[in-house]
């Protein structure tokens, strides 16, 4: 009896050891794996998986692939509370190609509105391509063999985030001041045809759109996170700001553009534009871009980074411009200034280029809290510009984002008596450089508390 249920011990450790074993891995070949996925990662898969359906022929442009995926876009946005603005189908523009054949194509587009009644009638447009490649036939030992270019990353992954972004923004509607727009493009390889007929043809109130954010190829995380910006100053802002808060993961900023998207279109239409994109990768424009090479774990991860990124976006006082004004106005000498991200050799304080050094060892050392904001209850975050000359010394320090004079003063304060930092560089020459610091002040329980890092 005895060695029967050392047998039987002995198998059941056996059969939880494969079970343990299975859930360490992500795949079509381990029945277990979903099993351990949040709602986020099983929506993501559903999405792809649909998107990238065999029966679509890699959905390339005009095809009734990708009117069926505008279809499930459009299905999806409404179920998850999106007021939609085309019709099911989508809405359908015709391009003239080279040989004189009109290509039908579509995008589909809705919006949630904000809840400020002086910022809602202004957008943040959300947009992902719907489109790819279609398919190629080549001749392979004397066989005719179809190639499926499926783009699981390139753009499954932006569909599947932008429909996710669109949940989370409408389940939390009530804290975004400004309205969003969420949109899959139609013919995105088609010189982003899609994007170019929204802005030109489609949408009556580009005026009142203050940024778009692009979603293009972020399935692949373990290569990493960027985000693209043109060097805009006022996007790179709220990028540094939340590099210094709680995220799950920070994107870093590219100065150089890792995939033409649709986010040229704005661009062009002096819209302020990021792309966030997880990178270049082998499989791109390949029969291999499956669903098995995404990363769904960083996906949900990088998802509630955009999210936050957008939230900061909609509810930001500050005007987010195209051609940013100079930093001080009326300056004189200051018209060769630099964009803190735009040098070769950024701003060190403390022999370190990271903003968060400066907060940690100085502004946070120093900061006194105005007893009279402590007594009233008086918090936030004050942005503050402020100019780094070749020399090293801090000046024209301003309130960019203010919160309350006694906070702003105290703010301007700290930064103004700053210490020598070693000057930026661009092609080797000092240059001034322009930089913006949250600084945060925050109370807890009527005591005074100071959170060390960027916000």
């Amino acid at each position: 009896m005895k060695m029967n249920i050392c047998r039987i011990a002995a198998v059941f450790i056996a059969a939880f050891s494969c079970l343990s074993a299975g859930a360490q891995y992500i795949g079509t070949d381990n029945p277990y794996a979903d099993l351990y996925d949040s709602e986020t990662v099983s929506m993501f898969k559903k999405h792809v998986a649909y998107v990238t359906s065999s029966g679509f022929e890699g959905r390339k442009a005009g095809s009734e692939g990708e009117k069926a995926v505008a279809e499930y876009v459009y299905t999806s946005l409404k179920d998850y509370g999106v007021e939609m603005l085309t019709p099911e189908g989508g809405e359908v523009f015709g391009i003239t190609m080279e040989s004189g054949d009109t290509l039908t194509s579509r995008n589909v587009y809705g919006f949630i509105q904000g809840y400020d009644r002086t910022l809602n009638g202004r957008y943040i447009v959300i947009g992902a391509r719907m489109d790819n490649l279609g398919t190629n036939v080549m001749t392979v030992d004397g066989s005719k063999v179809t190639q499926t270019y499926t783009g699981a990353n390139g753009n499954a992954s932006g569909i599947a985030m932008m429909l996710e972004l669109a949940r989370m923004v409408s389940v939390n509607s009530l804290v975004f001041r400004r309205s969003v727009i969420f949109i899959g493009f139609g013919a995105s390889s088609e010189g982003y045809a899609g994007a170019w007929y929204f802005l030109n043809r489609s949408f009556a109130d580009t005026d009142r759109i203050d940024a778009m954010v692009n979603l293009d190829m972020v399935g692949t995380g373990e290569n990493g996170f960027y985000a693209y910006t043109a060097s805009n100053d006022d996007l790179n802002s709220i990028i540094s700001m939340l590099s210094g808060q709680l995220q799950p993961v920070n994107p870093v900023l590219r100065s150089d553009e890792q995939y033409p998207s649709d986010h040229r279109a704005f661009y062009s239409s002096e819209i302020p534009s990021v792309h966030f994109t997880t990178g270049k990768y082998p499989e791109h424009n390949t029969p291999r871009d499956t669903e098995s090479i995404l990363d769904y774990g960083m996906m949900e991860r990088e998802l509630e980074y955009v999210y936050n990124f957008v939230l900061e976006l909609a509810n930001t006082d500050r005007p987010v411009t195209f051609r940013n004004e100079p930093v001080t106005e009326g300056a004189k000498g200051y018209e060769d200034v630099v964009a803190y991200y735009d040098c070769d050799q950024r701003p060190m304080f403390l022999n370190s280029a990271d903003p968060r050094q400066f907060l940690d060892k100085w502004v946070y050392q120093y900061l006194k809290y105005p007893q009279e904001a402590v007594r009233d209850g008086i918090q936030g975050t004050v942005q503050v510009n402020f100019i780094i000359d070749k020399d090293g010394k801090v000046r024209d320090v301003t309130v960019a984002k203010s919160v309350d004079p006694l906070l702003d003063d105290e703010a301007v304060r700290v930064i103004s008596a700053s210490p020598k930092w070693r000057p930026g560089r661009l092609r080797g020459e000092k240059v001034k450089t322009s930089m913006t610091i949250p600084v945060e002040f925050r109370l807890e329980k009527k005591t005074e508390r100071r959170r060390f890092g960027i916000r």
